[in-house]
């Protein structure tokens, strides 16, 4: 398969499989809705059932959209994985006008976010 070989694809995969085990009852997004609804993996993390958009940083950046449907945006960053509220983190970038924001001022900004490590 083509996407085998795209370094992107190959940690995002990755990703996903890493992230998957801090949940229960996971369920994979479809591709309509990884493209569409822009999230790739639903399952319960403290006792919440959540959507999570997973895309990799590509060239230290993530992009989005305010038409997501993702409750979560997840960072993999080293050996651990920093978890914020889509709606918070769309709030503050409205708020401040912003577009580009690093993602330590953000874990200090927002109320809601979640540090996990890595298994």
């Amino acid at each position: 398969m083509f996407y085998q070989k795209d370094p992107l694809v190959l940690k995002a995969l990755t990703l996903m499989q890493s992230f998957k085990d801090l949940l229960s009852n996971v369920r994979l997004a479809s591709s309509n809705q990884q493209k569409k609804e822009l999230w790739d993996i639903e399952g319960v993390l403290n006792n919440q059932l959540l959507k999570f958009d997973l895309r990799p940083l590509k060239n230290y950046a993530k992009g989005g959209s305010f038409k997501t449907k993702a409750d979560k945006i997840v960072y993999d960053v080293k050996n651990q994985f920093i978890i914020v509220d889509t709606e918070e983190l769309h709030q503050y970038l409205k708020d401040n006008c912003s577009k580009v924001v690093h993602l330590e001022e953000l874990i200090s900004a927002l109320e809601w976010n979640i540090i996990l490590p890595k298994n």
